[in-house]
């Protein structure tokens, strides 16, 4: 809420018996507070937390995550530089700033995929054995039992997450040779993540981050993505080719069905896709409603939500141009401009194959007379 010296913010959550309700609140420097800024209550959740983890360390715990614009993958680390702790409570870590730490996501990756290949069959090794043994043999069959059976839980959280995001992306691992390396398989051929284009790295690492996340404060989950949780994303259209675009909000809220997601976007194909969605405008600092976009066009969503025209203005206002002389009937005039748009458009531009009909027509209709 907004004061005109103060700003305020009032946040109420429930969680099992536990009902808080706590209030943070800044001033303009130089102005009195109209507001103070009250957390007892979020203390008091705080010990409860706190309560449940010592009588039960394995209790789930709830994800708060902001992945900011600035999320995007630069760099894909080749060794890590330090050790870290990845216990439950490690899952908050830089959870509400920067973003996706790719380095963080590596490193933990690879620890729970050597303690994985420790206790079973490696899949790298699995991979090998499938040259020299008929898969439809006994003894491949116990093999690939031993190997599904010894699979690291959380490591499962994060590859299915990711393979349900990428169709097509399958085996997210660790290579060691010829160098140290994160790999994966796009359509059968094994790629260095560095590979990837921009897109399909910041998606896989953003659903990997996620999945990490709930899968470290939820590790008596039968299935850790089933967590719950509260998870922003700051323009989450950020380098995704438009079809994935266009399902993004339902492979989230598939995936991830117990995490609520508040999300920022400037693409119509996000907004305009799904049903059970709330949408708001911020239009000159206000924050409103709108309306229901599902089921509209990515054209409708442009005009009349973001104010945005549909094409080039100047390309707009010849083809107008046209369908005016096209009311009028002024047939030499139109097959003038006609010839010129050809030129200058695409061929198979729609507008103009439209056109290209009511020319015949009117050409037709003036030979009868």
């Amino acid at each position: 809420m907004l004061c005109p010296n103060t700003k305020f913010l009032t946040v109420s959550d429930e969680v099992n018996p536990l009902e808080s309700e706590w209030e943070i609140t800044t001033t303009r420097k130089g102005r009195n507070a109209t507001s103070s800024t009250v957390l007892s209550e979020l203390t008091r959740l705080a010990d409860g937390y706190r309560s449940k983890l010592t009588s039960k360390s394995d209790s789930s715990l709830p994800l708060l995550a902001f992945y900011p614009v600035e999320r995007a993958v630069i760099e894909i680390p080749l060794k890590v530089l330090a050790r870290h702790t990845f216990d439950q409570l490690d899952g908050y870590d830089n959870a509400l700033g920067r973003g996706v730490d790719f380095r963080r996501f590596f490193e933990w990756f690879r620890e729970r995929e050597d303690s994985e290949n420790e206790t079973g069959i490696s899949t790298e090794l699995l991979n090998e054995l499938s040259k020299k043994i008929l898969v439809d043999t006994e003894l491949w069959k116990v093999l690939t039992r031993e190997h599904a059976s010894s699979r690291d839980r959380q490591l499962t959280a994060v590859r299915t997450a990711v393979e349900a995001f990428m169709p097509g992306f399958t085996k997210l691992r660790v290579k060691r040779k010829p160098r140290l390396h994160m790999a994966i398989d796009k359509d059968g051929q094994t790629l260095n993540v560095s590979q990837l284009s921009q897109g399909e790295k910041s998606m896989m690492a953003l659903v990997g981050d996620i999945a990490r996340r709930l899968a470290m404060m939820n590790p008596a989950l039968e299935n850790p993505l089933h967590g719950n949780g509260i998870v922003l994303i700051d323009e989450v259209d950020l380098h995704l080719h438009p079809k994935w675009q266009r399902s993004l909000i339902a492979q989230l809220t598939t995936t991830f069905p117990n995490c609520q997601f508040l999300l920022t976007t400037h693409s119509p194909l996000v907004i305009s896709d799904s049903k059970d969605v709330l949408v708001y405008v911020m239009d000159d600092g206000e924050l409103r409603e709108q309306d229901s976009l599902y089921g509209l066009d990515a054209n409708q969503v442009l005009l009349s939500v973001m104010d945005t025209d549909i094409r080039n203005a100047a390309v707009q206002k010849r083809l107008d141009r046209l369908q005016e002389l096209l009311m009028a009937g002024d047939l030499e005039e139109v097959r003038s401009l006609y010839k010129k748009l050809a030129i200058d458009l695409p061929s198979g531009h729609i507008e103009l194959a439209k056109a290209s009909l009511l020319i015949r027509k009117l050409e037709l209709r003036r030979a009868k007379d």
